[in-house]
């Protein structure tokens, strides 16, 4: 059977999907493979264009009747996560600010932080330049931004990470993937292993899957791009532990209580 898989062409998801993507994993399912950022993955899985995709924790609070969460696959911030950083020191609250996507967890975040601000949607590797070039008070950072933001002499104003671990005490989930429940159980659960052990090889074999991922990591040099995706690829990209699950119960309860997001139904294959 054929599926269409859709990632982020980001160094994680280059790194977690590099045995699949190369042959390493024995497989009866065939597996195309589409490369596009995360909120246009976010906006088509309102469609269920692709049967396997990276979504974000926000947007599965969406899509929960239509898709899914692999218990393999998760990006997971633990001690780190999106960061908003300005020019200089601003009060966030009624400012622009430049976000990466409506569908985002770190818009979704951002939210929950800061309430009432100015959203400028814009694809996530314009915030900086549009930050530098005065198009918006703030930006929001996903991605290598996170730890390239100091390159450009911005400030970080929020860590986002910082605000979740001192009202929660737990990790912090930002992406899934996520697979169509109308697809048959035995596809599922083919596709969830396929996906297992293309990341267990990539932590067995790390020099040789981030030199595949050097070719999405935008400018990063081999140890900082190797850094970046062992931040988000990594045991809690193995297999889902039941931190996380308390931590996505937990972030959909915030959203719910502030009147953003009803509480959505967590299937979760294991």
């Amino acid at each position: 059977m054929k599926i269409t898989v859709a990632h982020t062409p980001d160094a994680d998801d280059a790194f977690m999907f590099y045995a699949m993507t190369h042959g390493k994993v024995d497989s009866w399912l065939e597996i195309e493979h589409v490369i596009e950022d995360i909120e246009t993955l976010n906006r088509k899985a309102f469609e269920g264009e692709y049967e396997v995709t990276a979504i974000s924790a926000h947007a599965y609070a969406l899509l929960d009747d239509r898709y899914r969460i692999l218990s393999a696959g998760a990006s997971v911030g633990d001690g780190y996560g999106p960061v908003v950083v300005a020019k200089g020191s601003i009060e966030l609250e009624g400012s622009k600010i430049a976000v990466p996507g409506k569908y985002t967890t770190a818009n979704l975040l951002l939210k929950l932080a800061v309430g009432s601000f100015k959203p400028i949607e814009m694809s996530f590797d314009r915030i900086i330049d549009a930050v530098l070039n005065d198009e918006c008070d703030a930006g929001l950072l996903i991605h290598e931004g996170q730890i390239t933001y100091g390159d450009y002499n911005l400030l970080c104003l929020l860590d986002l990470w910082e605000w979740w671990e001192k009202r929660c005490n737990l990790p912090l989930p930002l992406g899934l993937n996520a697979i169509r429940r109308d697809l048959d159980e035995e596809v599922q659960r083919e596709f969830l292993r396929v996906m297992r052990e293309s990341i267990n090889y990539a932590l067995k074999n790390v020099d040789e899957a981030i030199g595949y991922a050097m070719r999405y990591s935008r400018g990063l040099d081999r140890e900082r791009a190797k850094k970046f995706a062992l931040m988000y690829v990594n045991e809690y990209t193995y297999r889902m532990p039941e931190s996380v699950v308390e931590a996505l119960k937990r972030l959909y309860r915030m959203a719910e209580e502030n009147g953003i997001l009803k509480m959505p139904k967590l299937d979760i294959l294991e």
